[in-house]
C-alpha cells in the first residue's frame, strides 16, 4: 500500500513541477504533498489524497497564462455586429469606441492598460437582445465566451467557491468560467444581475464589486482555490432588466446602456433579414423556398399583441418554418407563398 501511495504522490509532484502554475502556489502544493507522503500508512491517507488530487486537477485546469489574441479590426467588428443585430447603432458605436482605445494603446505599447475596459451593463426588457449582443462582442474581439446566470442566485459562494475542507467543495462560477473558456481574458457575461434573491443580494453585490473593480480583481481569491487569480484581463459584461435592485456600489463600477424596445417596422426588418434566413438554415430548407407577402408581416410580428422584444417573433417564425418543413417532407410542395389568405394555416396556434 505504501509503495503504491508514494508512487501516486510522485505522479502528482511531477504534474506540478511540469505545469505553469504560479511559483508560490507550486511550492505550497509540493509542501502539502511532502506532508501527505508521510501519511502513506495511515487510515487518513486515502481521504486526504482524494482531496488534494481533486484540488490539483482544478489548479492545473486554470488557464493561468493562456490568452486569446484580440482582433482589433474595426471593420471586422462592425461586420460581425451588423450581421447579428439590426439597428442598435449607439451600442455598436460604444463597442467600436472601446476597441479603438484598445488599439491605440496597443500601438503605443501600453500593454498593461489595454484591458482596463468599461464594464458595460445592458439594461432592457426581455427579448431586446441583451445576451446576444454580449455574444457578438466576444465574436468581434475573437475572445472566448462564458455566461454566468444570476437569476435566483442566493449565495455568494456560488461565485466565490467553498473551502476545500468541505468534502463536496468546488470552485465558484468565476473559476469554472475560466476553465470552460481556457483563457485568462475571456468575455464573461454576468446575466441578469438584478435578479438575485433578496436574502443574498447584499453579499452577492459585494462580490460583484470585487469582480468589477480593477483595483481589486487582479487578486480575486476563490475560497476553494485559495490563491489570487488575476481577472484584470477579463472583459465583464452585465445585463439587467432594470437597475432598481442593483447596489449603488455596483452601479458606480458599471456603464448602464439602455436597450431600446423594437417598433413593428424594426421587427419586420429583423424578422425578414435575420430571423427567417437563420430559421430556414437551421431547418435545412433551401433559401428562397418560402415567400412571405409584405401584407402578412404585421400578423407575424404581432400575433398576440405588443411585445417589446423579439422572442415571440422568433417563436412564431420558427413555428411557420417547422410547418413548412413538415409539408415538404410529406411531398406537398417545394416552394410556399404565405399570403393574407392562407397565413392562418401557418401561424402556430
Amino acid at each position: 500500500m505504501a509503495t503504491s501511495a508514494l508512487s501516486e504522490i510522485d505522479d502528482l509532484v511531477k504534474q506540478i513541477k511540469d505545469s505553469k502554475i504560479p511559483e508560490k502556489l507550486s511550492e505550497r502544493i509540493l509542501v502539502r504533498l511532502s506532508q501527505l507522503s508521510k501519511l502513506a500508512d495511515s487510515q487518513s491517507f486515502l481521504p486526504e489524497y482524494d482531496r488534494i488530487n481533486k484540488y490539483i486537477e482544478w489548479i492545473l485546469e486554470i488557464p493561468w497564462d493562456k490568452k486569446n489574441q484580440d482582433n482589433l479590426d474595426l471593420q471586422n467588428a462592425k461586420k460581425v455586429l451588423d450581421s447579428h443585430h439590426y439597428g442598435l447603432n449607439e451600442i455598436k458605436n460604444r463597442i467600436l469606441e472601446y476597441m479603438s482605445v484598445m488599439k491605440l494603446k496597443q500601438e503605443k505599447g501600453e500593454i498593461e492598460d489595454v484591458y482596463r475596459a468599461p464594464i458595460l451593463c445592458f439594461v432592457g426588457l426581455v427579448g431586446t437582445g441583451k445576451t446576444t449582443i454580449a455574444y457578438s462582442i466576444a465574436e468581434a474581439l475573437g475572445r472566448q465566451f462564458a455566461r454566468i446566470p444570476f437569476g435566483g442566485m442566493g449565495d455568494p459562494l456560488d461565485l466565490r467557491g467553498q473551502s476545500k475542507m468541505n468534502p463536496e467543495a468546488e470552485p465558484g462560477k468565476i473559476i469554472k468560467a475560466l476553465r470552460t473558456t481556457q483563457s485568462i481574458n475571456p468575455v464573461i457575461l454576468l446575466d441578469e444581475i438584478d435578479r438575485v434573491t433578496d436574502q443574498g443580494r447584499a453579499s452577492i453585490m459585494g462580490v460583484l464589486v470585487e469582480l468589477l473593480d480593477p483595483e481589486q480583481n487582479h487578486n480575486f481569491v476563490d475560497h476553494y482555490i485559495d490563491y489570487p487569480v488575476n481577472l484584470s484581463n477579463v472583459l465583464f459584461i452585465a445585463t439587467a432588466n432594470n437597475t432598481t435592485n442593483i447596489s449603488t456600489a455596483v452601479l458606480d463600477r458599471i456603464e448602464p446602456i439602455t436597450m431600446p424596445s423594437y417598433t413593428d417596422a424594426e421587427k419586420i426588418t429583423i424578422g425578414s433579414k435575420y430571423i427567417l434566413p437563420t430559421a430556414l438554415k437551421n431547418a435545412g430548407i433551401p433559401e428562397g423556398s418560402i415567400t412571405i407577402s409584405d401584407d402578412v408581416w404585421a400578423n407575424i410580428v404581432r400575433p398576440l399583441g405588443y411585445d417589446a422584444g423579439i422572442r415571440t417573433l422568433e417563436r412564431t417564425i420558427d413555428g411557420i418554418v417547422r410547418k413548412i418543413a413538415h409539408m415538404m417532407v410529406e411531398g406537398k410542395g417545394k416552394t410556399f407563398s404565405i399570403t393574407p389568405q392562407n397565413i392562418k394555416e401557418f401561424l402556430p396556434q
